[in-house]
């Protein structure tokens, strides 16, 4: 089966992205920011799933060389690397981009739009040499083109930014061999959106039922994309969920609960 390199993935969609490739057979390398953090997740991995196939290594995205690493680390373990997943990324707090701080304007534009970039140049330049591969990009909210969000303008300028770096890697990765795709898995109830009102609990008291209503979870969005992405053969797709049936039942269905009440 296929060997899968996932950036981020310690928790969120990048670790049910793990999840779903290991239960399709995969052998998959997870990698976050910090060690400890990486550790755990490969031991609840390794508690489910057979050890020979995960492996984790620590991995800033935002650093070049530590990228580099992620791939030889991965083939030195698994001798290739078939697929390769940038999924790493960070959102801001929700904030006007004047109330942020420099420090978390530069960790957000770095994290998503230079460890997309860093990650894309490593996994090509690795595929070039080995002959195949395939590299899939994940996008967000700011790629759809969509009217901006109020106190996510730094966010969904990166993924903007990706938008518009994605659409160029399609008509620049000319081989036959290689292939190329990006990902926009819709609206999630991650840490990565609650995270945004950790200093707001009144507000997100007031709106998590309308996000627990319009949100998927992630391992089912996982287990979507990971069947997208082991069967696709074809370069420059851009795989998008688009979960508005289930929507739109779990809308009726709460409205139909408060007729009940």
């Amino acid at each position: 089966m296929k060997t899968i390199v996932i950036t981020g993935s310690t928790r969120g969609i990048g670790y049910a992205l793990a999840c779903a490739f290991l239960k399709n057979g995969c052998s998959v390398a997870i990698s976050g920011r910090k060690q400890d953090s990486v550790d755990a997740a490969v031991r609840n991995l390794t508690a489910e799933y057979f050890s020979d196939l995960v492996t984790g290594f620590a991995c800033d995205v935002t650093e070049y060389g530590q990228v580099e690493k992620l791939w030889e680390k991965s083939i030195q373990k698994f001798g290739t690397v078939d697929i390769w997943i940038n999924n790493a990324g960070v959102s801001n707090t929700l904030n006007p981009a004047w109330n942020l701080s420099a420090e978390e304007i530069e960790c957000v534009v770095k994290t998503n739009l230079l460890g997309e970039m860093f990650g894309t140049k490593v996994a090509v330049s690795g595929f070039l040499q080995q002959g195949y591969g395939a590299l899939y990009n994940m996008e967000g909210m700011g790629a759809q083109g969509r009217r901006g969000v109020k106190g996510l303008s730094i966010y969904g300028a990166t993924k903007a930014g990706l938008r518009y770096f994605n659409d160029s890697i399609f008509t620049e990765v000319d081989n036959k061999s290689i292939i190329f795709g990006a990902i926009q898995p819709g609206m999630m109830l991650t840490e990565m959106v609650t995270g945004q009102y950790n200093n707001k609990p009144e507000e997100w008291e007031r709106i998590k039922g309308i996000f627990t209503i319009i949100s998927e979870k992630p391992e089912v969005v996982a287990d979507w994309l990971a069947g997208k992405i082991l069967n696709n053969t074809r370069n420059g797709i851009r795989l998008r969920y688009r979960g508005m049936h289930r929507m739109a039942l779990r809308l009726i269905k709460k409205q139909l609960q408060g007729k009940r009440q």
